[in-house]
């Protein structure tokens, strides 16, 4: 079975984690550190805080920027539900500017009418499958206003602004948060990461992913109970704020670690298998290829593609059940998040978001992973163009 995606362990990735597991600390050691290490050098950030997925990161980004509650947070409808979620789980508001469907990323005209109403208070743009949105303009339109922007680059780690820096490096965002779920760039098993340049940002980071508590010296409240004649107390903390059981663990971090050290790799491989589909499917009538698709600035997470299915005789849900008789896996990425039961109780309508209805409607991610091979990516395309006509 070829699959839409997949992890890429080796085995020195598992003997890596098989002499954590043996022989040194499980939580709460040195992996972590060094693994967020390695995350701000590579994509250029001060700070990097692991935690236990991308999820978590998002939810916590949102509590570090500090909104009031009910403040009102833009995102795309066209990305995981953990984009809006995060907002919900903040006690604020999702609001969803419709996408531009030759990228599947926000629309930045809509997104300039949207704040233009002067209620937003952070913007969570999303990297949809890996081609960054156009942070440097997001960027502009915020500056002025206070808004926050938290990127979602749960896709897009890898990946770079047109303007030459890494997506994460966060210099057009006040956050980054990244996922490592098995089919993302690099996998942790589960796991995330929020970068930042922001020291306070990165404190708060610190303690809200471990129970609001803090050990540093600097923050310790009580002095009395925190030292005995004039020296800190070694088994002293305190929780000064809720906050939530967020840590990666050591085993996770020492496969981060490896993973990471593998990245332009795995970018590169990607690249390749993309730079393939696109000269084998640049002719086929009924297909149309993303703008991410054929752009080098991409961590090439996913390859969509949109399919006129009013043009043929099959529909989506058949084509898939065909491709997965063939021994091809393939995904719809997304379902527009207004669109689930929980927000459409919310009160979210289908027709405020036209383009991002019309996109899902057309959509359908093809395999991409850094290790398939030429052959397999062939009998995806000709099995794929077979069904097609």
């Amino acid at each position: 079975m070829i699959p839409y995606s997949k992890q890429n362990i080796s085995f020195i990735d598992a003997l890596v984690v098989a002499r954590q597991v043996k022989f040194k600390s499980l939580t709460q050691g040195q992996a972590i550190n060094k693994f967020e290490d390695s995350v701000a050098k590579y994509v250029g950030s001060r700070f990097a805080v692991a935690v236990s997925s991308g999820t978590a990161g998002l939810h916590l980004a949102h509590l570090a920027l500090g909104q009031p509650k009910g403040s009102k947070v833009i995102t795309s409808p066209i990305s995981f539900v953990a984009s809006a979620n995060s907002i919900l789980y903040a006690d604020q508001y999702p609001v969803f500017v419709d996408i531009d469907p030759t990228t599947g990323n926000i629309d930045i005209e809509k997104l300039k009418d949207e704040i233009s109403k002067g209620e937003i208070r952070t913007v969570v743009p999303v990297h949809f499958a890996g081609f960054p949105c156009d942070m440097e303009e997001i960027f502009r339109i915020c500056k002025n206003r206070s808004i926050g922007i938290i990127e979602d680059a749960a896709h897009a780690l890898g990946g770079f602004y047109s303007t030459g820096q890494r997506i994460g490096s966060c210099v057009f965002s006040d956050l980054t948060v990244f996922s490592f779920h098995p089919v993302k760039s690099i996998t942790t098993g589960e796991g995330g990461v929020i970068t930042t340049n922001n020291e306070e940002l990165y404190l708060k980071l610190l303690e809200l992913r471990t129970h609001g508590i803090t050990s540093n010296n600097k923050l310790v409240n009580n002095q009395i109970l925190g030292y005995t004649n004039g020296k800190r107390n070694v088994w002293y903390y305190e929780m000064q704020n809720l906050g939530y059981h967020y840590r990666l663990t050591e085993i996770q971090a020492v496969l981060g670690s490896a993973q990471m050290k593998k990245i332009d790799r795995f970018i590169n491989k990607r690249k390749s298998v993309a730079r393939r589909y696109n000269k084998m499917l640049k002719k086929i009538d009924v297909l149309e290829l993303l703008i991410g698709n054929k752009t080098t600035n991409s961590a090439f997470h996913l390859y969509p593609i949109k399919i006129k299915f009013e043009k043929i005789s099959i529909s989506r849900n058949d084509l898939m059940l065909e491709l997965r008789k063939l021994g091809i896996m393939s995904q719809v990425h997304y379902l527009p998040i207004p669109l689930h039961p929980y927000y459409q109780q919310l009160g979210y309508k289908a027709d405020q978001i036209p383009q991002a209805l019309d996109f899902y409607f057309n959509i359908l991610s093809i395999p991409i992973y850094p290790n398939l091979g030429r052959f397999k990516q062939r009998k995806v395309v000709r099995s794929l163009v077979k069904l097609l006509r």
